[in-house]
């Protein structure tokens, strides 16, 4: 190996003087209408009270918001200088992990996608493994995967042959083909032969898709999947492509895996997938580094793992790079993001700023790991052990990491510094019995899997309780954001499916939150700094928020009715702070959204989708795990429906970026909440309770606002179809309006 020459990467800090002052501005003006709510407490009623309860968690809001963006910096990477610090032999092998679930909610296409750009990334091929988890335990699944090897024998070379620059064919081929001088009539014979090849492939996976059966399953390929039941089946292992000759050039291994599943057996949903997919990659080829990737998220920059090389390897102390998280960005998103959920300010300013701290939080999806620290090593090299730590004899690995002999060798093979199967070259198929036993359902039971190693378990956010654990044993993470993107992913759909996810994350973070995994044990424990506790805790506490935001959004509507206050008087100098405390916070929103190249309507979308979003999905997130600690129930993990739209610009028409709705609970407290307002401002304008109105006009003004906030539900009323809130959705929420109201009614009549 060549000496260095110049660094791999530089951490660059970013200068951010003026977001600096406006949160510091922001700071102190909550802290001013705390004190000044303080020191009237006694000359104002219930409202006052509630009102400054929920002022106060917002400050303690506001205080983790501002130290997780205090320090923001980004990540310089330079992959050109990599071949010349290492040799392409000397590149470290990369184990790509693909998880998918149901073919139903994750359209085969997408999947077959994002695995055709994995195996086509610039990357020596005999370096790379692509194993697909089928959780559903689908012959289509399996059938698009063969299907697609197929293709990829033609795809592959075609992009490195020409440098094509989108590795998803979906992607490629539905943009014109621009003319230049490299459009050879070579380039365009092969480029027609392969986009019928690609059309027939998609045919073959609709026409699968529909139900015709291409496949028996009676055939030697298919009997594994005979008289499979998707919660109830063995284990099935397929290599379905191998690079038996090691060539540089070729096609990296492609391996299906399904693991067993037995109904009185707790399967784990994805962290569970994830630990299959450790250990079987781990027992077949061992690499000492994974990625992975949910099936919607397709390579989008073929150099990717070159600049992942350069953060993990270019590291001088490998302490500083435990994982590599890129952002997640998507493709196809409407235009002024009208569902909120494109996420690009979120990881420009709160993304960049952790990633000043101990380094950003583990995403999920586009994560390149380091196998020794998913195994559960510390940083100066040991291992704990049923509360202890010290080296690992035969016994110790048969107790952690289970009774596998072909796994345990290659377990410590990692753990000492190597990587890879002992003797090479090996045949694949060779080790497809060891995978199937270490991805049977028994295989975890009196072993470390779940708790002290690997993906970690009792929660449906593995990714961050994953993430914390490493943090807490000392290990840094690094950002890496290459141009263009590393991956891209279709963002969820408006209204019902977008707010089943935010309610899973918001779920999986409360059980982090309430569990002995808390950021504050691991701070006081362990080696999590503190400042990237508070970070963690921004984001676990999201469903908490929930509460004393509808207190506070009720507010409005209780003081107009209950002839009450939570506001200074107009013509009270304390007005001001409400005023410039409103007007200075929507201005910094704006500042942001601006900073990162987006328009003043995205970013009012994003703010009533905030909104939405809080008394909605984060609300039933946060009773999800209330009733989970009292025993009542238990969270389960919903999948998230993927968009099977392949062609740039598809539903881009008028009703694109409109809400939509169903029977689901989760529309109750928003529609309420509109409900509530409606009925106060008619009051405000003509009821009994127009007299002194004046003196609440601020109170007006704010009910407005978040009648506006919520626009949406206020045209589902009078909307039809899915663009309207159901008859009983709308009857329910009457009721909890006319309970409220009662409520009020009956406070006043006990005040008298």
């Amino acid at each position: 190996m060549a000496a260095p020459i110049a660094p791999l990467y530089e951490k660059i800090p970013q200068k951010n003087t003026l977001y600096r002052a406006l949160d510091l501005t922001i700071f102190f003006l909550l802290l001013s209408l705390l004190a000044y709510r303080l020191l009237s407490l006694k000359n104002n009623g219930f409202a006052w009270l509630v009102a400054f309860l929920c002022e106060s968690w917002f400050t303690f809001l506001w205080v983790l918001n501002l130290s997780s963006k205090w320090n923001p910096v980004s990540y310089k990477t330079y992959p050109e200088r990599l071949l010349q610090c290492y040799r392409v032999d000397e590149l470290p092998p990369v184990d790509m992990f693909v998880t998918t679930t149901d073919p139903m909610l994750e359209p085969p296409i997408i999947t077959v996608n994002t695995v055709l750009s994995l195996l086509a990334l610039d990357y020596p091929a005999n370096k790379l493994s692509c194993y697909v988890s089928d959780d559903g335990a689908s012959p289509l699944t399996f059938y698009t995967l063969l299907e697609a090897s197929k293709f990829a024998k033609f795809w592959v070379p075609f992009c490195k042959k020409y440098g094509i620059q989108t590795r998803a064919p979906f992607r490629y081929f539905s943009t014109e083909l621009v003319s230049s001088n490299d459009n050879s009539m070579e380039f365009l014979q092969e480029y027609r032969k392969i986009k019928e090849r690609y059309e027939e492939l998609g045919q073959k996976i609709e026409d699968a898709t529909l139900k015709s059966m291409p496949y028996e399953l009676s055939s030697a390929e298919f009997v594994a999947f005979s008289n499979v039941e998707r919660e109830n089946h063995p284990t099935i292992i397929k290599v379905i492509l191998e690079n038996k000759e090691t060539r540089p050039d070729g096609l990296p291994h492609l391996i299906y895996v399904s693991r067993e599943k037995h109904p009185g057996h707790p399967h784990h949903y994805k962290a569970g997938a994830m630990n299959v997919l450790t250990r079987v990659s781990g027992a077949m080829t061992n690499a000492p580094f994974m990625l992975n990737v949910d099936c919607d998220m397709y390579a989008n920059n073929p150099q990717i793992f070159h600049h992942a090389m350069c953060l993990l390897l270019g590291s001088k102390n490998e302490q500083n790079c435990g994982f590599v998280q890129t952002p997640q960005c998507f493709y196809d998103g409407l235009k002024d993001d009208p569902f909120g959920n494109q996420l690009v300010v979120l990881y420009k300013y709160v993304g960049s700023g952790i990633a000043g701290l101990q380094g950003p939080m583990y995403g999920g999806t586009g994560c390149f790991h380091r196998r020794k620290v998913i195994y559960g090593l510390w940083p100066e090299g040991r291992m704990e052990i049923k509360g202890r730590s010290g080296k690992l004899t035969d016994e110790r690995l048969e107790k952690t990491f289970g009774n596998s002999k072909e796994f345990t060798t290659t377990a410590a093979r990692i753990l000492s510094g190597l990587s890879g199967i002992s003797h090479c070259p090996y045949d694949l198929l060779d080790r497809v019995e060891a995978a199937q036993q270490v991805a049977t359902c028994s295989y975890e039971c009196g072993t470390s899997w779940g708790t002290k190693i690997g993906w970690l378990y009792g929660t449906t956010t593995e990714d961050i309780l994953t993430g914390m654990r490493i943090h807490a044993k000392g290990w840094r993470s690094t950002y890496c954001q290459p141009d263009p993107p590393a991956f891209l992913g279709c963002v969820p759909s408006g209204g019902p499916v977008s707010l089943t996810q935010r309610k899973r994350w918001a779920t999986g973070l409360l059980e982090v939150l309430f569990s002995k995994n808390s950021p504050f044990i691991a701070t006081l424990t362990a080696k999590l700094q503190f400042r990237q506790c508070l970070a963690y805790m921004w984001i676990l506490s999201w469903g908490l928020r929930s509460i004393p935001e509808l207190c506070y959004i009720a507010l409005p509507a209780y003081c107009i009715m209950a002839r009450s206050h939570f506001l200074p008087k107009v013509q009270e100098p304390a007005m001001l702070i409400p005023i410039s405390l409103f007007i200075t916070y929507h201005f910094y929103n704006l500042l942001e959204y601006c900073g990162a190249g987006l328009s003043s309507r995205a970013c009012w979308n994003n703010l009533r989708m905030g909104r939405i979003t809080t008394v909605t999905a984060r609300l039933f997130g946060f009773f999800s795990v209330i009733l989970k600690l009292l025993g009542l129930s238990e969270t389960i993990f919903e999948v998230t429906k993927k968009d099977q739209s392949t062609t740039p610009g598809e539903g881009s028409d008028k009703d694109a970026g409109r809400f939509t709705f169903d029977e689901s609970l989760i529309f109750v407290p928003a529609t309420t909440i509109v409900l509530l307002h409606l009925v106060a401002l008619i009051a405000a304008l003509i009821g009994p309770s127009h007299v002194g109105i004046e003196s609440r006009i601020g109170e007006v003004i704010c009910s407005v606002w978040l009648v506006l906030c919520f626009l949406p539900f206020l045209k589902g009323l009078f909307g039809k179809g899915k663009y309207g809130i159901p008859t009983s959705t709308i009857c329910k929420s009457a009721a909890l309006a006319l309970l409220f109201l009662a409520c009020i009614n009956t406070s006043e009549r006990n005040s008298f």
